[in-house]
């Protein structure tokens, strides 16, 4: 019983680090048939895998900085992309599409590295993933709301884009103050 146990979680684990694998392995069994489907399955698959890592770096922004614009931010992200994930999944089960169900294997290894820092450098690395991260978010929305051939994703990715416009907007006055900073 306790080999079994052991079993179950080691396979579990491994399902969790290659969560988004996963989902879209399902999704392309499930829309075999249509490439364009299984395409626009990648969409809400990267907008949750992305949600997914924006909340946990949120989470930790609002933990380990210091400064109150920083935690701001953190709290923002939170909220935002909690709301975000929330119809994400709404969509995706209308549509049925199979969603990852953690963060990435990639995506872990951005929140260690940046779990490690303090002070100062945790406020700069975050920065700039933010910026980075938000500006990668655009275009894949921007792509989304300009090929998906459901018009429902279509409309969501449209609707998205000015949330992570706001976002980036926010990051890169956030990185600009931060960098103006001294140790």
């Amino acid at each position: 019983m306790i080999l079994f146990a052991f079993v179950f979680n080691s396979c579990k684990k491994d399902k969790n680090i290659d969560a988004k694998e996963i989902a879209q392995e399902e999704n392309e069994e499930k829309f075999d048939n249509s490439k364009q489907d299984e395409k626009d399955s990648r969409y809400l698959v990267e907008a949750a895998e992305t949600d997914s890592k924006e909340i946990e770096i949120g989470k930790l922004a609002q933990e380990k900085s210091t400064d109150p614009d920083v935690k701001a931010f953190g709290k923002m992200l939170v909220d935002d992309h909690s709301q975000s994930a929330g119809d994400v999944k709404k969509l995706a089960a209308r549509k049925n599409i199979s969603l990852p169900d953690s963060m990435t294997e990639e995506a872990r290894k951005e929140y260690d590295d940046l779990n490690k820092k303090s002070g100062l450098d945790f406020d700069k690395k975050f920065a700039e993933m933010m910026v980075k991260g938000h500006e990668k978010a655009i275009d894949k929305m921007t792509e989304a709301a300009e090929e998906a051939a459901d018009e429902e994703i279509r409309y969501w990715a449209t609707n998205k884009i000015p949330t992570l416009t706001e976002h980036l907007e926010h990051a890169k006055s956030l990185k600009e103050k931060i960098d103006n900073r001294k140790k």
